[in-house]
């Protein structure tokens, strides 16, 4: 009798994934060629943010969120602000609002930059790191660093720091900069625009998998604008809701591998948040230059291949930049900072862009403004199915690897979506059961 082939088994492990935030696992299980698992866990500590803002008054908020990201404090900040104002009846309009979406524009240009040729690329070009990547890419190093400090200028002069800026306030700002000091930025800017146009064309030309994934696309969607601060929740299979029914039609759910709640949408399942769910549901809100130019890199008005997500980025940039152009041209500095404000209890919510996608807060405050409940969804928390969608699909089309370079394509895969959960994951071990 002839004795049965013991099955193949390999096993991949990552002890420390680089080029990411945060701390997590991945574990798959493979049988006779096909994916039965992929697990993507997150053990990195609970921070407690929604616990310890309970019990403080409404206007800490904005200096409190901003501390859960060093990269995307604006994000955080924004969504908290628009929450409370959600629930004092306050509304921005002129000068003051479109100061937000100027450090907005900042925010996305310099995390953009910085995932898209700090972390990312080296994984296209087959560096270890960006360090390892300058020796034979200087140039292109050299200019994402310039261009990445552009949105920290913008980012310091009008939050008064670059790293978890303080400027900002519920009403408005604590002080608002001169015409002058905005007109100091723009021979950088005009550099930067032509910068990023050239980091579309560079990224463009990158080796990308072949692989494209019938996503459920959510993001803030304005009517008139391409989304920073407002809009209604938008997706590409029905949603269309204000950000008020988050929780009707979104749920957060708890498993035993992740410290950080998973997102979905309820009966339905996963959905993805960031840079290609805005890309694909407001192309047309982007500026004409952007449009053409991503029509001139091979790409339509929708894009489901997660790998080019680098591109996208970078498409974004051009737009930030653009649009941080026309906002200093057209300012006009108002006559105060703020508005006033009446407190009074409610509950409210803002969801805003962060750069790695759509985040939504909700508050409730009583009648002397302090706040008896927080919830906050980060972006990387609501993108955890779509991310383990994506490496059970990116890992059946792989198998034929040699575990370095399969370890290699499920690593890119994470970084496609630029996971923060401190705000996502900087310790990935990987295990690859295959029998």
């Amino acid at each position: 009798m002839s004795t049965p082939s013991k099955p193949e088994t390999r096993t991949i492990s990552v002890d420390y994934l680089a080029r990411v935030e945060g701390e997590g696992s991945l574990k798959a299980r493979v049988r006779d060629g096909k994916v039965e698992i992929t697990e993507f866990g997150i053990f990195e500590p609970p921070r407690f943010y929604e616990a310890f803002l309970r019990g403080r008054r409404f206007g800490d908020a904005p200096d409190i969120t901003a501390r859960i990201c060093g990269i995307c404090p604006i994000a955080y900040q924004m969504s908290s602000v628009h929450a409370m104002e959600d629930i004092l009846g306050v509304r921005m309009d002129g000068a003051l609002r479109e100061l937000r979406r100027l450090i907005y524009c900042g925010e996305w240009i310099e995390s953009h930059v910085l995932h898209a040729f700090m972390l990312h690329l080296p994984d296209f070009l087959g560096y270890q790191s960006a360090i390892h990547m300058a020796a034979d890419h200087r140039d292109a190093v050299e200019k994402a660093l310039r261009l990445k400090k552009i949105g920290n200028d913008i980012v310091a002069l009008l939050g008064g720091r670059e790293i978890h800026p303080v400027n900002v306030k519920v009403g408005g700002w604590y002080k608002v900069p001169t015409k002058k000091q905005l007109e100091e930025m723009v021979p950088n800017l005009e550099w930067a625009l032509d910068a990023a146009t050239w980091a579309v064309e560079f990224t463009a030309g990158l080796p990308f998998p072949e692989v494209e994934q019938d996503y459920e696309y959510v993001s803030v969607c304005h009517p008139d604008e391409y989304p920073y601060n407002e809009g209604r929740l938008v997706s590409n299979k029905g949603i269309d809701v204000p950000a008020s029914e988050w929780n009707q039609v979104f749920e957060e759910v708890h498993v035993a591998r992740s410290n950080a709640l998973q997102s979905k949408v309820r009966d339905r399942g996963s959905y993805h948040v960031g840079p290609l769910a805005r890309y694909s549901l407001n192309f047309e809100k982007l500026s004409p230059r952007v449009q053409r130019l991503a029509a001139a890199v091979g790409l339509g008005p929708t894009c489901f291949n997660p790998f080019k997500s680098i591109v996208v980025r970078c498409l974004e940039t051009v737009h930030a930049v653009e649009e941080a152009l026309r906002l200093i041209d057209t300012y006009e500095r108002p006559t105060r900072p703020d508005v006033p404000l009446v407190v009074k209890a409610g509950e409210g919510h803002g969801a805003t862009e962060a750069p790695r996608g759509m985040l939504y807060h909700r508050y409730r405050l009583d009648d002397e403004g302090y706040i008896l409940d927080a919830q906050i969804a980060p972006p990387t928390a609501q993108s955890q199915m779509s991310i383990e969608d994506d490496l059970r699909v990116v890992l059946e089309a792989s198998l034929d690897l040699p575990d370095d370079d399969l370890q290699w394509r499920l690593e890119q895969t994470v970084r496609n979506y630029d996971p923060c959960i401190s705000c996502a994951t900087h310790f990935l071990k990987v295990e690859i059961d295959r029998g």
